[in-house]
C-alpha cells in the first residue's frame, strides 16, 4: 500500500554519546530549533486570535497557555539548574508555569489569568528561542551527556516541548471546527480502504527486561530509569489495532447502553460525559464521520478507532462475554513481549520509519494493516495503545531533582500507561523505553489492540508510600515524636495563631507546606488556608489526605528492613478540615499575581532553601494585608547546591564582622515591616532511620506589615 512520506524528516532523538563536541553541539542545536520550530507551526492551524482564548474543553487552559508554557519550561529549569541567574519575564513564567495535567493542584481558573496577546507571547518565545541557543553555544558540553549534565537539561526542554506538540494537537482537535484550519505541513493522510478482520496472533512467552540505567544512549524521563524484569506466560494479541469498523459491532449491539460492560469508574465516566459513542466520531446525514485535527472526513472504517481507557475495557468486556474467551487489554510486560519478539529498534535517522510515527507519513492515522511488525501491526505507531498497567516506580527509581513533578505524582494508580507512540509522536516519544502515562478518562492519540490472556495481572503499585524523602517528611509532620520535642509544623502554627491576637484571621498561605501539617493546623482558625510547594510530590501527599484522611507510608529501619506506618486526620483532630485547604505547586520567589490578600503568612523552614530569598522577601509584602503577620522560621542551613553564595542572606563575615541571616532579614524586610516577636529557638527531629535522626533548630521570628 502507498504511504505518502514527509519530505522533510522530523529530527530525531539524539545520541548522548560521539567523538566531535562540535558535531554533538550543532546537533543538539537542531534539534532545537526544529522542535521549536515545528512547535509553532502547530498553532499556525489556529484561525483566529479567538481562537487562543477559548477552552477545547473545560479541563485544560486555552492554547495561548500551551504557546508560552513550553518556553517558560526552558526559563524555569535553567534558573533551577544554575545555567541562568535571572528570569526573562517573571510575569509570564508564573503564568505558563503550572496547570496542563488534571491534578488537584492545577490552576485552571480563568479568572486568575490576564492572558497577554499572541504577539506578546511569540515575542517572549524568541526571546526565549536566544536565550537557548545562546546557551548551546557556551555551555560546556562533556561527552556523554547525563543526568547530571547541564545538557541534560536542555534536552529535558526540548523533548518537554515535542511531549505538547502531540497533547496540543489533540486538543486543536477537540476545538471547535471553526477556530481551525487546514495546514500543508498538515495534512492528514487520506489512504481509506475496507476495514481487515481481526485475529488472535499466538505470542510465545519468556523473560523481559525494561528500564534504562544512567549510562543509557538516549534522553529519558525519570520513570524510565531503573530495573524490572520478569517472565511473561505465552498469551494471544490482536493481530491489528482495533479498528473503527471492529469497534462499531460493540456500539452497534449496544455497548454505549448496557451498563454490564463498564467497569465502575468508567460507567460513572460515561454517565457524567454523556458518552454515547467515541468522542471523534459524528453523526452526518445518517452516515459517521471522523473528526480529524483540522477537519471532519468520512469514516474511515480501516483505520484505528481512538477512545479513552473506559472504552477500551468496555470493548474488551464485551469481547470476553461473547467469545467466552479471556480478552483484556495487554499489561506493559506483555506489550514489551509483543515489541521484543517483533524485533524492532529505534527509528531510523535519515529515512522514514517503518511505522506510522514521528510525523514521518502525515498528520493523521493509517490503515490498520499498512505496517507489519513481526507478527502484529502497528506494535509502534498509528495511535497509542493502553495498556492495563498503572504506572509505577520501577525498582531503583529515582526522582529527576529538577523535575520532581514529571511522573511521581502519578504513581496514584489513577494514571494508566500507554505505549507505542502515535502519527505524531517524536523524540524520546518513540523510544521502546518510553512510559507516558494518562488518567483513564483522557483523550489521546491513543487506541488499543487486545490480548487473550490465562495470567492474572498483578499491582505494581503500593498502597504505600516508598519515597524514602517524602516518607520522612509524611513522619516528621503527621508522625511520632522523639526525645520529648513537640510537633514542628503544629507548633509552628500554634505561634503564628498566638501572634495573630485580636487580628482578622480570614486567609492564611502556608509557603513552602511541604506535606501540609501546617496548613491543616491553620485551619482550625483561619476561615481558608492556602498551601504552596515548589514539589508537587510534598503537596499530593497533602492533598491525599485531604480527599481521603489517610496516608500510608514505610519507613527504613536499618537496611533494607522498613516498617509500615498509617496515620489518619482523625487521629490527628484534624479531620473535617479539608473543605478548607487548598494545595498548590508553585515558586516562592515567583508566585503567580492572584496569591495575595493574606492575614497571615508562613515560611517554615524555606528561605534557606530559595534560589534568591531577598527576591522572595522584597515582594512578600504585597502578599500581606496591611498589618497583616509574616512568620519566619529557618535553621539557617545555607548551601550552594540550593542558593548561589551571592544570594545567602547571612552567615558570613561583612566589613569583617559577623553578618547573620537574622542581620540579613533585618536589612531586607525593614522597607515594609516591624520585628514584633523573637528570634526564638524552635527545635524539630527528622527519622532518617530506627536509629538515626537529625536533631535541629529552627529559629522563627515573626513581623508585621506596616507599610
Amino acid at each position: 500500500m502507498h504511504i505518502q512520506k514527509a519530505q522533510h524528516l522530523f529530527q530525531r532523538t539524539p545520541l548522548l554519546n560521539g567523538n566531535n563536541l562540535d558535531h554533538k553541539r550543532e546537533e543538539i542545536r537542531r534539534y532545537f530549533h526544529d522542535t521549536f520550530d515545528r512547535y509553532e507551526q502547530l498553532f499556525e492551524t489556529l484561525a483566529s486570535e479567538e481562537a487562543y482564548f477559548r477552552k477545547p474543553i473545560a479541563l485544560r487552559h486555552p492554547l495561548i497557555f500551551y504557546l508560552g508554557h513550553t518556553a517558560t519550561f526552558f526559563v524555569n529549569k535553567f534558573l533551577i539548574s544554575g545555567l541562568i541567574k535571572e528570569r526573562l519575564n517573571p510575569r509570564l513564567e508564573a503564568m505558563f508555569a503550572v496547570g496542563v495535567d488534571e491534578m488537584s493542584w492545577d490552576d485552571l481558573n480563568d479568572n486568575h489569568y490576564d492572558w497577554p496577546s499572541v504577539s506578546e507571547v511569540m515575542s517572549y518565545r524568541n526571546h526565549v528561542r536566544g536565550l537557548v541557543d545562546n546557551l548551546i553555544t557556551s555551555t560546556q558540553l562533556l561527552l556523554p551527556i547525563d543526568w547530571n549534565s547541564s545538557w541534560w537539561i536542555i534536552l529535558m526542554g526540548i523533548e518537554h516541548e515535542r511531549i505538547h506538540l502531540e497533547t496540543s494537537s489533540v486538543l486543536i482537535r477537540q476545538h471547535k471546527l471553526n477556530y481551525v484550519k487546514k495546514h500543508p505541513a498538515w495534512q492528514p493522510q487520506l489512504i481509506i480502504s475496507t476495514a481487515p478482520e481481526n485475529k488472535l496472533v499466538e505470542i510465545t512467552g519468556g523473560k523481559i527486561r525494561i528500564g534504562i540505567g544512567k549510562g543509557a544512549e538516549y534522553y529519558g524521563w525519570d520513570n524510565e530509569f531503573g530495573h524490572h524484569e520478569c517472565d511473561v506466560n505465552a498469551f494471544k494479541a490482536s493481530l491489528f489495532l482495533v479498528s473503527n469498523a471492529e469497534f462499531l459491532e460493540f456500539f452497534e449491539v449496544g455497548g454505549y447502553e448496557n451498563d454490564i460492560y463498564w467497569e465502575s469508574e468508567g460507567l460513572a465516566w460515561k454517565n457524567y460525559a454523556k458518552a454515547s459513542h467515541p468522542t471523534f466520531w459524528l453523526k452526518k446525514d445518517d452516515a459517521w464521520a471522523l473528526r480529524l485535527m483540522l477537519e471532519e472526513i468520512a469514516m474511515p472504517w480501516d483505520w484505528p478507532v481512538e477512545v479513552n481507557y473506559h472504552e477500551a475495557k468496555a470493548f474488551c468486556n464485551w469481547k470476553k462475554i461473547t467469545t467466552g474467551l479471556p480478552i483484556r487489554l495487554p499489561s506493559e510486560d506483555e506489550w514489551q513481549s509483543m515489541y521484543d519478539k517483533a524485533g524492532l529498534d529505534v527509528i531510523p535517522l535519515d529515512s522514514p520509519a517503518l511505522a506510522n510515527i514521528h510525523l514521518d507519513h502525515g498528520a493523521s492515522p493509517c490503515p490498520v494493516n499498512t505496517f507489519s511488525h513481526g507478527n502484529l501491526y502497528d506494535v509502534t505507531g498509528n495511535v497509542w495503545q493502553w495498556t492495563e498497567t498503572p504506572i509505577y516506580p520501577f525498582e531503583g527509581f529515582e526522582v529527576h531533582p529538577s523535575y520532581d513533578d514529571f511522573t511521581a505524582p502519578t504513581f496514584d494508580t489513577r494514571h494508566n500507561l500507554i505505549k507505542g507512540g502515535s502519527w505524531i509522536s517524536s523524540g524520546n516519544e518513540t523510544l521502546a523505553s518510553a512510559r507516558y502515562a494518562f488518567r483513564r478518562h483522557f483523550f489521546q492519540h491513543a487506541g488499543f489492540r487486545y490480548v487473550a490472556a490465562e495470567s492474572t495481572l498483578k499491582s505494581s503499585s503500593s498502597i504505600y508510600e516508598t519515597d524514602k524523602q517524602l516518607s520522612e517528611y509524611a513522619e516528621f509532620h503527621y508522625g511520632d515524636q522523639y526525645f520529648g520535642v513537640a510537633n514542628f509544623p503544629k507548633k509552628i502554627a500554634e505561634l503564628a495563631i498566638k501572634a495573630m491576637g485580636n487580628k482578622p484571621m480570614v486567609n492564611a498561605l502556608d509557603l513552602g507546606c511541604a506535606t501540609g501539617r501546617s496548613s491543616f493546623e491553620l485551619a482550625r482558625h483561619f476561615s481558608k488556608v492556602t498551601g504552596i510547594d515548589f514539589s508537587a510530590r510534598f503537596i499530593d501527599l497533602g492533598i491525599q489526605l485531604a480527599d481521603q484522611g489517610v496516608v500510608r507510608y514505610t519507613l527504613t529501619d536499618e537496611g533494607e528492613l522498613v516498617s509500615y506506618h498509617e496515620r489518619k486526620l482523625a487521629d490527628l483532630q484534624l479531620d473535617g478540615l479539608q473543605s478548607k485547604v487548598s494545595f498548590f505547586q508553585g515558586d516562592a520567589c515567583n508566585l503567580k499575581p492572584h496569591f495575595k490578600g493574606y492575614d497571615l503568612i508562613i515560611a517554615a523552614n524555606l528561605i534557606d532553601r530559595l534560589y534568591s530569598p531577598a527576591k522572595f522577601l522584597k515582594t512578600v509584602h504585597e502578599r500581606l494585608n496591611l498589618g497583616g503577620v509574616l512568620l519566619i522560621a529557618s535553621p539557617y542551613t545555607w548551601l550552594t547546591e540550593h542558593t548561589e553564595r551571592e544570594e545567602w542572606l547571612g552567615g558570613f563575615k561583612r566589613n569583617g564582622e559577623n553578618f547573620t541571616t537574622l542581620d540579613g532579614l533585618k536589612e531586607v524586610l525593614a522597607e515594609h515591616f516591624v520585628l514584633k516577636q523573637g528570634p526564638l529557638e524552635v527545635p524539630f527531629v527528622i527519622r532518617e532511620t530506627k536509629r538515626k535522626f537529625q536533631h535541629s533548630f529552627s529559629e522563627v521570628t515573626i513581623w508585621e506589615n506596616v507599610i
